[in-house]
C-alpha cells in the first residue's frame, strides 16, 4: 500500500470507527457471510506454506451486509472443527459453520447473529466484549472497559442466555479501561489448574513492565504476569490439547505497521507470582495476509492434527478486513 493509505490505516487502528448501532432485539438474525479465498499467507511468495511451527491451510476474507457484522474479537471452534461461536466487540454473538474443501476453509454456512444479553435479558450493545472461555455448555465472556466477566448458560439457552456476572479479583477491576481484560481461557479439569479461568489483560502492566494476568477460581487462584517483549500486546489465548497456553499478540508501529505473533507458554509455568514466557510459533507483519488479529481458537482435526484458527477485528473500518486464517501445527 502507498504511504498515505498506510498512515490512514494506522490511524484507524488506533482510533477505530464507531459502529452505528442496529435496531437490536433478542431474536436471532440469519446472516449471509460472503467469503473470498486467501490461498497464500506470504504476499510475495505464494508457494510458501510453512511458517515457523505452523503450516498455512488457507484463509477467507469475510464480509456481510448485516450491520452487526464486524469487530470480531473472540472465537471458539467446536470439537467437530466446523461449528463455531464468536463475539464482536460491539456486544453481538456470531455463530455458524466453516465449510471445507479438503482441509482448506472454503466458506461460512448457517451463520446467525444476535445481541448479547445482560442479566436482565436486555441487549447490551455498549459492552466491549473481547473474549470467550468455554466450560462445556457454559460460556464465560470477558468485557473490556468495565473489566468484568459474565457467565452464560449457552448450551441450554443459546442466544437467549442471560449474562450472570461472576466475582473477579480487585486487580481485574483496576486494569486500564481501554487496555484491560482481553483474553480468557478455561482450564479443563483433567489438567493442572483444572477448573481455573485464566484472564489476561491487553496491556495492563506491572511495575516491571510485564502484562498482568489472573487465575480465577480453581486450585490456585492469584495473579501472574506474561513477559512483554518488543512492545507486543495480548489479544487472545487458547489452550493446546496437551495443556500448554497459546497467546496471540499484536503490535502497531509506523516503521513496521501491524504485526502479530503467537507464543507458546508451558502450563506448568503458570502459577501465582510467576512471570511466564515461551517461544514464538509464528510472527508476521504487513508482508503477510494479516490485519488486526484479535481472536484465536484451537481444535484437533478429524485426522488428528492440531489446527489454529484466527480472526481479525476490522474495527468497522472500510479499509480493514475481517479475515479468517487457519494453520496446522507441525512439531518438526
Amino acid at each position: 500500500m502507498d504511504y498515505f493509505h498506510f498512515l490512514l490505516r494506522f490511524f484507524l487502528l488506533l482510533f477505530p470507527a464507531v459502529c452505528p448501532q442496529a435496531n437490536l432485539s433478542d431474536r436471532q438474525a440469519n446472516t449471509t457471510i460472503h467469503c473470498k479465498p486467501i490461498t497464500a499467507f506470504e504476499i510475495a511468495d505464494s508457494s510458501r506454506s510453512r511458517f515457523g511451527a505452523l503450516e498455512f491451510r488457507g484463509g477467507l476474507v469475510l464480509t456481510s451486509s448485516n450491520p452487526l457484522f464486524g469487530g470480531i474479537s473472540a472465537l471458539r471452534i467446536q470439537l467437530d472443527g466446523a461449528h463455531f461461536i464468536a463475539l464482536s466487540d460491539q456486544g453481538a454473538w456470531l455463530r455458524g459453520r466453516i465449510a471445507y474443501e479438503g482441509n482448506r476453509p472454503a466458506g461460512i454456512l448457517d451463520a446467525s447473529m444476535a445481541p448479547i444479553l445482560d442479566a436482565a435479558g436486555k441487549p447490551a450493545p455498549q459492552w466491549d466484549t473481547e473474549s470467550i472461555a468455554e466450560d462445556g455448555a457454559t460460556l464465560y465472556v470477558g468485557i473490556e472497559g468495565i473489566n468484568s466477566i459474565v457467565r452464560y448458560n449457552y448450551g441450554e439457552k443459546g442466544f437467549l442466555a442471560h449474562g450472570e456476572p461472576i466475582a473477579v479479583p480487585p486487580g481485574v477491576k483496576n486494569l486500564p479501561k481501554n487496555l484491560g481484560l482481553e483474553a480468557l481461557e478455561f482450564v479443563p479439569r483433567k489438567y493442572r489448574l483444572g477448573g481455573t479461568l485464566i484472564a489476561i489483560s491487553e496491556r495492563g502492566l506491572n511495575a516491571a513492565g510485564d502484562i498482568k494476568a489472573f487465575l480465577i477460581g480453581g486450585p490456585s487462584p492469584g495473579s501472574f504476569a506474561v513477559k512483554r517483549i518488543d512492545g507486543y500486546d495480548i489479544s487472545d489465548a487458547a489452550l493446546l490439547p496437551g495443556g500448554d497456553l497459546l497467546i496471540l499478540e499484536r503490535h502497531y508501529s509506523l516503521q513496521r505497521g501491524v504485526a502479530m505473533r503467537i507464543r507458546r507458554i508451558p502450563l506448568a509455568d503458570i502459577r501465582p507470582g510467576a512471570v511466564v514466557d515461551g517461544p514464538a510459533l509464528i510472527e508476521a507483519d504487513i508482508h503477510y495476509q494479516i490485519d488486526n488479529m484479535e481472536a484465536l481458537s484451537v481444535n484437533r482435526a478429524p485426522a488428528g492434527e492440531i489446527v489454529l484458527t484466527l480472526i481479525s477485528d476490522d474495527n468497522f473500518s472500510p479499509i480493514q478486513r475481517t479475515i479468517l486464517l487457519q494453520f496446522a501445527m507441525k512439531e518438526n
